[in-house]
């Protein structure tokens, strides 16, 4: 089985956005995702980028554009201006930390919390916040909060970010085949066809061997 590695950062509508096409993408091709959440504000510090809350007037006008034709495109009820936007989200990164961790339903769990920002106006750096999107999929909201705090959630998030760095990312959502990256969720398309060319040639690569929080 092949791997494709994702990184994306809670902030993000266009994570959002790609997300259940991802999915759809990876099921399709037998491949397993590797998750990375990563800290987006460091990623463009390092690597000259910037958010979009310090784009330009321009910028964010468009922005607000394509967000609303990606929407009504893919039927998504997304708010490209929600209550809450852009606010603190490591602690909701470090959740999908934790759960990849624990074994969990990764997809799910990301999911509903971007769901609830960009789509339920709901502030997702509140930690009553996440605890009822953790209770509203049955979770324990206890241990992933208790685990996503930990000295050890916070070293695998630092070192996600880091990877992601070191394999050329400078924004997201990012996929990663063999080495190549696809950079937003308007790629997908050509992660598609790379996986087909490489189901084709049986040259989908074996898991990577460096370190792996994901497998511990």
């Amino acid at each position: 089985m092949g791997f494709v590695d994702y990184y994306f950062w809670m902030g993000s509508e266009w994570t959002l956005i790609g997300a259940d096409r991802l999915e759809a993408v990876a099921l399709r091709h037998g491949v397993k995702i590797r998750y990375y959440p990563i800290d987006l504000p460091i990623v463009c510090a390092r690597t000259g980028g910037a958010l979009p809350a310090e784009w330009p007037r321009e910028r964010q006008a468009y922005r607000v554009a394509d967000l609303k034709r990606w929407c009504a495109r893919l039927g998504l009820p997304l708010n490209p201006t929600p209550k809450y936007l852009w606010r603190d989200v490591h602690l909701a990164s470090r959740l999908v930390v934790a759960a990849i961790r624990l074994g969990l339903d990764t997809y799910s769990i990301y999911r509903a919390i971007l769901q609830a920002q960009w789509c339920e106006d709901q502030d997702i750096s509140d930690e009553a916040t996440l605890r009822s999107i953790l209770h509203e999929l049955r979770l324990d909201d206890d241990q992933l909060i208790r685990d996503a705090s930990s000295p050890t959630a916070k070293q695998i998030f630092t070192e996600y970010t880091e990877r992601a760095i070191a394999a050329g990312v400078f924004d997201v959502p990012t996929y990663a085949l063999r080495g190549e990256l696809f950079h937003g969720q308007d790629r997908l398309e050509f992660l598609d066809e790379a996986l087909s060319e490489a189901r084709a040639m049986r040259d989908i690569s074996s898991p990577s061997r460096d370190f792996n929080p994901q497998t511990t």
